[in-house]
């Protein structure tokens, strides 16, 4: 190794500081400073699902296929707002940020990196707090494998950061990835296991939606919710063999688009 090769620690040491800028930065762009600000982050998506929890309680009483109505929308739309949000914050994210690569130490990564980990920190916070509300009001209970509802939620966050550096790397060369993305995005929502469980579909139908990786996370994180009460339906090779393939494609093609919108 060359003398003047910089250290790994050192080097570790750089990218993070230089993440963290771009955390706050992005926080800052996004929330402002007045008013509650960075609060936001986990307000969004908590009033998102509060509301959605309120429309199915009101439409379809207090349970659903034997589940109780609010648990089962918490854990739903906080997995989607999870995995979604992720790829729109990435959607052409490079553009607005280009005057920021003239900084040797910035490259297209910290920047889908910064918007994905505020993404996970606000929809993560988002789950823990509305579960512990809820569970402190009697409206959910404890999940009964803890383990299994965190393994679950990580491997949702990890679908939905391969697919943000996949769809941001491809919207740097092309406008029509976000025109694409956008209504694909709302078409994968009903889909996504989100409003209902695998095994309550007919056979040919539940083939069909178990090629989504995510609704493999979301069976998982069900099953370690409820337990024994539901049947879940779900392939972690599958999912983790997905997500792989995801990161590694998005992560190629990040660096071709590094290349070319990065000066010299």
């Amino acid at each position: 190794m060359a003398a003047s090769a910089t250290p790994l620690r050192r080097s570790l040491a750089i990218q993070s500081r230089v993440i963290g800028a771009l955390l706050m930065r992005e926080v800052l762009t996004r929330y402002g400073r007045h008013n509650i600000g960075f609060l936001w982050l986990f307000l969004e998506p908590m009033l998102f699902t509060l509301g959605i929890t309120a429309f199915w309680t009101i439409a379809r009483g207090s349970l659903l296929s034997g589940l109780p109505i609010v648990a089962f929308a918490v854990t739903g739309y906080s997995s989607v707002l999870l995995w979604r949000n992720m790829p729109n914050r990435c959607c052409n994210a490079i553009e607005p940020n280009l005057s920021l690569m003239y900084h040797r130490h910035v490259k297209v990564i910290d920047i889908f990196a910064a918007r994905i980990l505020l993404e996970i920190v606000g929809g993560t916070t988002s789950f823990v707090t509305l579960m512990l509300v809820f569970g402190i009001i009697g409206w959910m209970h404890a999940p009964e494998d803890i383990l299994k509802v965190i393994l679950g939620w990580l491997m949702l966050a990890w679908f939905g950061a391969a697919l943000a550096v996949l769809i941001g790397a491809l919207s740097a060369r092309s406008e029509l990835v976000e025109k694409i993305w956008h209504p694909m995005s709302y078409l994968l929502f009903p889909l996504s296991g989100a409003v209902f469980m695998v095994d309550w579909l007919p056979v040919r139908a539940q083939e069909l939606v178990l090629l989504l990786p995510m609704v493999h996370g979301v069976e998982l994180l069900r099953e370690g919710y409820f337990g024994s009460t539901v049947h879940a339906h779900y392939d972690l090779a599958y999912m983790t063999f997905s997500c792989l393939f995801l990161t590694l494609l998005g992560l190629a093609l990040e660096r071709v688009s590094s290349r070319e919108v990065i000066p010299e």
